[in-house]
């Protein structure tokens, strides 16, 4: 049965997308590193800039905000100190039809960030739908302690034989990953025996 108010989650491929940060003080800093590791094209739009956002690779716009400013944008992100302006870039994004997350502000978002652990190519996040973002931060805390590098190594592992199977030919739905996941694979490479991992790997899909 589907689950009142609940939050559809997605990870977004942006890319050379235009995104738009409004504020710019340690909040905005925040949001704005993790637009540029997913490698959107950011800009960013305040009367003042901390240091962190005027290093970063973004345009900047050194004026309060306006409409207009989410023009070809993909999404944005309200993160002044100001409700009013922060409620005015939600509704400037619905009309145009750009998504809209205003820091701590759930009621203008019309998407939520959730907390992000990234180990290489593994991304984990942790939402609790803007009801507590600290319990979020929370969450990703423990679970960075119990996943190391080693899961992105396992994971290039996996890419790595997937790819094999299909240069050969093979199908890859049929195969018995959970049997290789099961495997001490991630104790060997936790332990930097690799290629001991990789030959563990072969033998469980062979």
């Amino acid at each position: 049965m589907p689950v009142p108010d609940a939050l559809y989650p997605v990870s977004l491929a942006l890319a050379g997308k235009r995104c738009v940060v409004v504020g710019g003080g340690e909040v905005a800093a925040r949001k704005v590193t993790g637009l540029v590791e997913a490698g959107a094209r950011v800009t960013v739009v305040a009367p003042s800039v901390c240091d962190e956002i005027r290093a970063a690779p973004v345009e900047l716009i050194e004026r309060p905000y306006q409409r207009g400013d989410l023009d070809l944008a993909w999404l944005a992100i309200a993160a002044t100190d100001d409700p009013a302006a922060n409620q005015q870039v939600h509704a400037d994004g619905r009309d145009a039809r750009v998504w809209v997350n205003a820091a701590d502000d759930p009621e203008a978002c019309t998407f939520t960030l959730p907390a992000v652990l990234r180990r290489g190519p593994v991304t984990v996040a942790v939402s609790t739908g803007g009801h507590s973002p600290a319990l979020a931060r929370w969450l990703r805390e423990q679970i960075a302690a119990e996943i190391g590098p080693e899961i992105g190594r396992l994971a290039e592992l996996l890419s790595e034989a997937r790819s094999e199977l299909k240069a050969a030919g093979r199908s890859t739905e049929g195969v018995d990953w959970r049997k290789a996941l099961d495997s001490d694979m991630l104790e060997l490479i936790r332990t930097g025996q690799t290629a001991q991992a990789r030959e563990r790997l072969q033998a469980c899909l062979s």
